[in-house]
């Protein structure tokens, strides 16, 4: 079967991500860029400042519940206000195998566009207006778009979630 924007093949990851995003509506533009090791990397290979990038963390509630956590760069979950926003004693971050398992994406990688579940999605109330990166799906791919339309085409929990990294 041939791979297109409307039938991606399932062990493409950045085409699903590409698909969906698209389905979504929102406006987006797509950054592919070589391998980065830094935040700052990120944010200068896709021409935008390091607090508009944003990390997607997946995030255990129990067995087989999993959500999505828009983390700005340059800060890190809270786990004292995230278990206080859901109401739960225990909170923990999957492996690597887990987090691919549950979402179709490696990490570093994974956005909720087109993740293999459509996860809940809490978006930390410090992500700025305006544009913002979010993962591609791919290592060297991420999509740029408004944060306003993000959260909106998601659904996302507005929230205070986090902390200025240390």
């Amino acid at each position: 079967m041939d791979a297109t924007p409307e039938t991606p093949e399932p062990d493409d990851p950045a085409a699903r991500a590409l698909v969906a995003i698209t389905a979504s509506g929102v406006a987006h533009a797509v950054t592919r860029h070589g391998p980065v090791s830094s935040l700052a990397e990120a944010a200068a290979a896709r021409g935008i400042t390091p607090e508009r990038v944003l990390k997607t963390l997946v995030v255990r509630r129990a067995d087989d519940d999993f959500l999505f956590v828009l983390v700005q760069g340059g800060r890190t979950i809270s786990w004292p206000k995230l278990r206080a926003l859901l109401g739960v004693s225990r909170l923990s971050m999957p492996d690597a195998q887990t987090a691919t398992a549950v979402t179709g994406y490696a990490r570093g990688t994974i956005t909720p566009f087109g993740s293999l579940r459509a996860w809940p999605v809490i978006a930390d109330a410090a992500i700025p207006p305006g544009p913002v990166s979010i993962g591609g799906g791919a290592d060297g791919t991420a999509f740029t778009v408004d944060s306003a339309e993000l959260v909106a085409a998601l659904a996302a929990q507005v929230a205070d979630v986090t902390d200025p990294e240390p």
